[in-house]
Parts: structure tokens; sequence; C-alpha cells
């Protein structure tokens, strides 16, 4: 009959289900009589009397390492009941060790009462808050699940229990990829298993704990056997000490009088190799080291796991001490780039990663290898975890939104200005960011809906950003910027109570908080990670700041920083230089460049005039505001517009005569002699957020893109409007859509004959650029292949540029056939790629079609 809950088998009443297998089921139960909790294995037949008297010898075992066999029925075991989790690697030098131990110290007490194991492996091993428990301990394997475990369905193929039985000869016992060759030929030669079998599978499972890999692996089971019969021991020296990688080949011997001969001795070796722990540590990162340079150079970035912050404590000074740290690899096809905000974050459990590589989000569990792209996430940055670990937000293409980290659809949230610098989201179920810069601090429900603000800019501040809210949600602390100061002069570190809005300055000239489980505020100055105790509920620091780390990777203009920080006190970062903004430069086909700005700045949206004699960009001061224009003949820079607090001055448009730049302002679009002979003046007035973006050829019709009513999370659509001049200043018509979809529209382009408007929609999942007869005759044709923004007419030929998301120049040739629209396969322009500089355009091509300016990365 089937197991059901509240079943009675003498004092003992079935609760839930634990586990269930091929062989029997396992149930978490209640002893009537002790009034404690148990595990109970049922088995699909009765036991021998042969079974039972064993299972006496077993329940003999008293050790804190084995779990416990209290009762035997008539076809059940009544176990010890244990909450924990299975064995799993890849772990800490350390850590593994000290886990090793015990297990051998479990085996040498069951060894010397003359129990076998027979089936040690990593699913066998529970890891609990006082150590490693060992279960099945020689008896008959029921099922797939460890007691206190969440229920399977079945056996899975990976874990390939062949035959099962406590005793007798001529049987095959255990799990395939942990058994011992002798194990393997016991059915042929009817040899007896003795304890030196557990060793062979303790050295599988101590090698799995170490690389997080098995030891033998195969297609099949057949090959499985003939890797764990023929394959020679794998080496673990590239990770560990030659002492263990040693130990480790001795367990693996395939001749049992080769390997050690009783767990005690291969205990005592682990203890004697842990003794050691500080040199073994550092042998183990210098043996990282060697290798790390030619995975730097040739394939990412420098990434380091940093464990042991945690180790502050506030009775006492915050006083550096050595901290372990294990290089990753993330592959070789990872390009970890350089948006706004951190690349890579870490979970708050400390046991997931997101990077943005490629221009896309990945993500990947430290105990897994490979890493699994999150769908839609095409030129994201400035990722950021939700509490629980199940949900990455992101910003994107104007706004912030939040994907599953399993996967799925991305959600929309909110509206983002430009230059949206970081967010963090609360316990309390809000998300508090910096939705643009400059700007204050704005709270949004992590479900979505209208922002609220949090802070207010006082008198010179700039912005406010790179917030991380404190456990609880009941403050945040945040970087704050100030107006007309020296970059390093202008940061600070606050912190806002969100409750009643109290606010404090804790640290001046740093940047980036983050926050220490271990009472400590962590912050970026001049490269340099710091650490100051810091009081979450009174929201003071005190103490002196303790430096922890030189050389993590931060950007001097933008803030931030390339780290973060778990809740356990792991930290991750990125190492190396990020210099102090972008250049801006005239770049050909071949990948020469010849500079324009020589100075590096933040500079954003380069746009040649028709003539190609000047260039209009935001940050001409390379402070990224306001429309600056530059003489390219004279090399003289003229600043247009003074924006101030809380205003925007962005996106510059040339008319066709060159006389008048039209701009992104917070009125709408706004317009502006070239000479900047008058003050700014409103073309088109809309609440939403509006980017002007191209002009017929007869300067006539303006097209932008855009949200007209600023509804959070709404995507943008597509209006061109009608534009007179009666001699003295410009005039706008009421504006018409081109394009409005439930798709997200940018980026429209008038071609030079103004037949035709290019422009970029997701409505495919990611953003493409296709192109559409003006006026819109229903049919459009698709540009791009695999993902494409920014498109860009050539007015010297029949091309066609456009940029990928991983910032790749990419052209394509067209035709015109009457009202088609006829093009050939797109095709790299340069193999050199430009500066990811966040969601704004970042070339434009020159009259001739020869040469584009770019914004590159400095080399």
């Amino acid at each position: 009959m089937p197991l059901t809950q509240g079943d009675q088998f003498g004092p003992y009443t079935l609760i839930s289900a634990i586990g269930r297998g091929g062989m029997g089921e396992v149930w978490k139960a209640r002893d009537i009589r002790l009034d404690r909790i148990v595990a109970m294995k049922f088995s699909a037949e009765q036991f021998s009397e042969r079974f039972e008297r064993e299972a006496q010898a077993i329940a003999a075992l008293n050790h804190p390492n084995i779990c416990q066999l209290y009762d035997v029925g008539p076809n059940y075991l009544v176990m010890e009941y244990i909450e924990g989790t299975p064995l799993k690697g890849p772990l800490p030098v350390d850590q593994a060790l000290k886990y090793a131990a015990q297990i051998c110290d479990a085996l040498d007490a069951a060894h010397g009462k003359g129990i076998t194991h027979r089936d040690l492996k990593p699913a066998n091993i529970l890891v609990t808050k006082a150590g490693i428990k060992l279960l099945d301990f020689g008896l008959a394997k029921l099922g797939t699940s460890g007691i206190g475990q969440a229920p399977k369905s079945g056996l899975s193929p990976d874990d390939a229990t062949l035959t099962m039985a406590l005793t007798g000869k001529n049987e095959i016992v255990g799990t395939l990829y942990y058994m011992s060759p002798e194990q393997l030929q016991s059915q042929a030669t009817g040899q007896e298993i003795d304890a030196r079998s557990d060793i062979f599978s303790f050295g599988i499972v101590l090698y799995e704990m170490l690389t997080g890999k098995r030891a033998f692996e195969g297609a099949s089971p057949a090959s499985v056997i003939a890797a764990i019969m023929e394959r020679p021991a794998p080496s673990i020296a590239d990770i560990a000490p030659p002492a263990l990688d040693r130990a480790l080949k001795i367990c693996l011997a395939k001749d049992p009088h080769d390997r050690w001969q009783t767990a005690r001795d291969l205990k005592r070796e682990l203890e004697w190799i842990a003794s050691g722990s500080s040199e073994i540590t550092k042998a183990a990162a210098a043996s990282r080291s060697r290798q790390l340079p030619w995975i730097a150079m040739g394939l990412l970035g420098v990434f380091t796991i940093l464990f042991g912050v945690g180790y502050y404590r506030a009775t006492r000074p915050a006083e550096p001490k050595p901290l372990v740290r294990l290089d990753v690899d993330l592959g070789p096809n990872v390009s970890l780039g350089s948006p706004a905000g951190s690349t890579i974050i870490l979970s708050p459990d400390g046991s997931r990663i997101v990077y943005a590589s490629n221009g896309r989000l990945f993500t990947r569990r430290l105990s897994e290898i490979n890493a699994t792209e999150l769908n839609g996430t095409e030129a994201a940055f400035s990722p950021f975890f939700s509490p629980d670990g199940q949900w990455v937000g992101f910003f994107q293409a104007g706004t912030l939104k939040k994907s599953s980290v399993v996967g799925g659809v991305p959600i929309a949230l909110a509206d983002v200005r430009q230059n949206a610098a970081g967010a963090s989201w609360g316990d309390d179920g809000n998300i508090i960011a910096a939705l643009g810069f400059p700007g204050p601090l704005e709270s949004i429900p992590a479900s979505g809906g209208m922002p609220k603000p949090v802070t207010r800019l006082a008198s010179q501040e700039r912005a406010h950003r790179w917030p991380k809210v404190l456990p609880g949600g009941k403050a945040v602390l945040f970087e704050v910027t100030d107006a007309g100061r020296t970059v390093d002069a202008s940061r600070r570190i606050d912190v806002v109570s969100l409750v009643d809005g109290t606010r404090k300055t804790l640290v001046t000239r740093a940047g980036f908080p983050q926050y220490s489980s271990s009472g400590h505020l962590l912050y970026i100055s001049q490269g340099t990670l710091f650490a100051l105790r810091f009081d979450p509920e009174r929201l003071e620091v005190s103490g002196t700041p303790v430096p922890l780390l030189d050389g993590v990777r931060y950007s001097p203009f933008y803030g931030y920083a390339d780290l973060d920080l778990a809740r356990d006190g792991t930290l991750i970062y990125r190492t190396g230089q990020l210099a102090a903004g972008v250049t801006v430069e005239w770049l050909d086909a071949t990948g020469k460049t010849q500079p324009v700005l020589k100075t590096l700045g933040i500079y954003r949206r380069p746009r040649l005039s028709p003539d190609g004699q000047y260039l209009a960009l935001d940050g001409g001061d390379g402070s990224g505001d306001d429309i600056w224009t530059y003489d390219l003949h004279r090399q003289t820079l003229n600043r247009l517009t003074f924006a101030g607090k809380n205003t925007v001055a962005a996106n510059a448009i040339w008319s066709q005569d060159g006389g008048v730049i039209f701009f992104k302002s917070n009125a709408g679009i706004s317009w502006i002699p070239a000479n900047g002979a008058q003050a700014p003046k409103t073309l088109v007035e809309s609440k939403g957020t509006v980017y002007p973006y191209s002009l017929t050829p007869d300067g006539k019709r303006l097209a932008y893109f855009g949200s007209p009513t600023s509804v959070a999370g709404e995507r943008y659509d597509i209006f061109t409007v009608a534009i007179q001049s009666d001699g003295k200043e410009p005039k706008a018509g009421k504006p018409e859509p081109f394009l409005e979809t439930p798709a997200d529209e940018r980026h429209p382009v008038f071609s030079p004959d103004g037949r035709w408007i290019a422009y970029s929609s997701d409505e495919s999942g990611i953003h493409e650029v296709y192109v559409r007869a003006f006026n819109d005759k229903g049919g459009k044709w698709l540009v791009s292949s695999g993902g494409g923004v920014y498109p860009v007419w050539s007015r010297a030929s029949r091309e066609l540029f456009f940029r990928t998301e991983d910032q790749q120049i990419m052209v394509v040739s067209y035709a015109i056939q009457g009202e088609s629209f006829v093009l050939d396969k797109p095709r790299v322009w340069t193999q050199r790629r430009l500066a990811s500089i966040g969601t704004t355009p970042n070339y434009d091509v020159t009259p001739d079609g020869k040469r584009i300016i770019a914004i590159l990365s400095p080399d």
C-alpha cells in the first residue's frame, strides 16, 4: 500500500515524504514516545535476519559525524533526522580539508567496527551547522535523497546505483561514479570489499570537493567503468599544494595495497596539510596567479573573489588580516567592457554571480562552470540583485527592468532619464535608484510604478547616485556629487533614513558605498577600498578608516567601482585601471585613429554638422553635461547651453544649414542658434521624455522618439513634426505619430533623399535596425542580423551604418527598386570597437562616408 501522511508504524507517525527511489521511500516522522523527529527509510521488501544483525552493529556506532540508526522494523529503518545540504564543490582548500578530516574520522570509526560504507558519495554526505554528517553506512540504498532533503522523483541516471545489497558476495554495491576498481570487479572475482574501497571513493569525493567536477567521467556506464579501471588519477596541482595532490593520488591508486591502508592515517595526513593552511593558501594562489596573466591578456580581465571581509568585529579596531583569494576564470568568450556600474555582481547569499559580457548579462552559480545568458538584456548595464537573489534588476535603453535569474522576458519597471547611476533593492520590496544624472534618488516598487522622490538636491549638489539600501530597508547609503569642484573633492558618502528623512554625511572624498554585515562601511577613494566601522541603527561611523585593497577598478568620473559585496562578507571585485573617461577620435575602416579632443572626459552623442566642419556633442569640457560645439579646423570649443541643477540639455541635432541646433531639454525639444547668440527656446513641449534625432534633407520635418506621457515602464514610439521658419526662428507644427506599436522604437533617421526612415525596434525580442518608407506605406525591411542600434546613412554612397550591442560598427549596402528597398548582407566596417557609454549614440559618419567620428576607450 502507498504510504500517506498520518500512517502509524508502532510509535512512529509519518509527517511528510522526504525522498523516493526505485527501492523504497524516506519519510519524516515523529517518535511519539520520545517526542522527537526522525527519518524513516522504507524498503519494498522485508529485511532478513542477517540484515537485522548487521543493522545492530551499525547502531552501535556513536560518532558526531555519522547519522545515527535508532530502530529497525520489518521493512523500515528509523534514523536520526538531519537538516543539512549535500556536500558540493568547488570549495576553498582550507574548507575542503576541514570537511575531509571529518569524513575520515567517521570512516575510521566505522572501519574500526568492521563496517565498510560502500556507497560514499556527496549525496550521502550532508553539511550541517555542526559539520559533516555521513548517511547510509553500509545500509541498503533506498532512495537518492539524503535525510532531510527535498524529495526527488526516482533515481537519476547520473546516480546510477547498480545492485544494492547489505551482505553477500558476487554483487556490485555502490554508485557507479564513486566505485573503487575492486567494487566493479567483485561480481566476477568474488573479491571481498574492505575499508580501502571506501578510501578510493573518498578520493573521488575529495576531488569533487576541490574542483566541482567528477574525477572519472564518461558518456556511458561502460566508459565510466573503463575510466575508473584504467585512467590515471586526475591532478589538482593547479589549485592545491603538492602535498594534497600527492595524498589524493594515493587515495586513487588502482591497487588497494598502494592506497592509504587506514582512514586514520589519511586523516593524520590531511590534518598535517591543514596545519600549514596559510602556506597552502599562498601556494595555491601563487599557482593560480602564474596562469592568470595568460588568461588576463588573452581572455578577460582578472577577477578575484575575496573571502574574509567579515573578520571585523565592532568590539575591536578594524585591522587588516591576510585575505584568502580565489581567482574566477569566466571563460574564453567573455568580454566585460566598461559599462556604467559594476560589470559583475554577487548574490546576497554569495552563491551566484551576474556579469555583463559582450553587451549582455549572464548568470552563473560559483559552484558551476557554465553561465547562462539572461534573455532580453542587450545593452543592459548596472545590474543589481533582489534580496532573495531570485531577480536581477538592470538599466536598459531608457528603462529600469528586472529579470528572473532562471530566465524569461524582462519586466519594465520605470522610465529612466539619461545617465542612470545605480540602484539597490531593499528588503521592503522597493528599489532605490538614481534614474538620471544630474538628479536625486527615487523609490520604485519592485513590481513597477511611478517613481517617488527619496532625496532632494541641496545647494551646489549635482547628483545623488550609487545607492545601497541597508538591511531592513530603513536607510540608504549613497554618493553625493557636488557641482563646480574637482572630481575627487566633489564626492562624499551620505546616509538618509527612509523613515524620517534624516540625512548625515559619513565620509568625504569617497564614493560607491557598500555595507558589510560585520558592521562596516566600505567605500572607494582613488582606487583603494577602505573599511570604516558603521552603526546601521544610529547611522554613524566611528574609528579610523582601514585600507583593504589597492588597485580596484573604478571610474573617477562616473564614480562607480567594479565590486560587489554579499551579506556573508564575500567580496567580488575586478582589478586593473579604468581610464578617467573616453576619447573622441577620427576612425577609418582599417582601424587607424586620429585624436579630435585630446583630453579624456565624459563625451556623448557626437554629431557632425552637414558640411562636416563642426562637431556638436554632450560634455565638451569632459564632464558630460551640456551641449558644446567644436570647430574642427580651428580646434576650439564653444559651450552652447548652461543647464543648471535638475535640468537637461543633451542630444544635439544640426539643422540642414548648420545655423540651429535642436536638443532634448526638460521642456521637451528646444533649439538654440549654433553660434550661441541667444538663449534656448522651446520647440516642442512634452511632459514625457523625447529625443530629437533627424531632419529631412529640406529641413522641414523633424523625427524624434520618446514617450509623451512619462508613464513608468512605457516604451518609446517614433513621431515627426513639421518645422517652419519665418526667417528668424523655427516653429513646430502638431506632432504626428509615425510608428506606434507595443514594441520599443528608437533612433529614427531620414535617408539622404528623404524617402525612407531607418530606426531600431525590439519587436523581435532584441533591438534590430529596420527601414520603412516615409510616409509609412506598411512595408518594412530588416537591416541588421543579431542585434543593431543607432543607424546612420552615408551621404556619399548607398550604404547604411549601424552599431551592434557589443560596440561593433557594421555597414550594409542597399539599392532602391521602385517602392522596394533591397539590402545586401551586413559586414563589419572596422574591427575597432567603440567605447560603451550607456544607452547613448557614440559615433557619426563623415559626409564623404570614409571616416567616422567615434567615442573610444583609450588604449
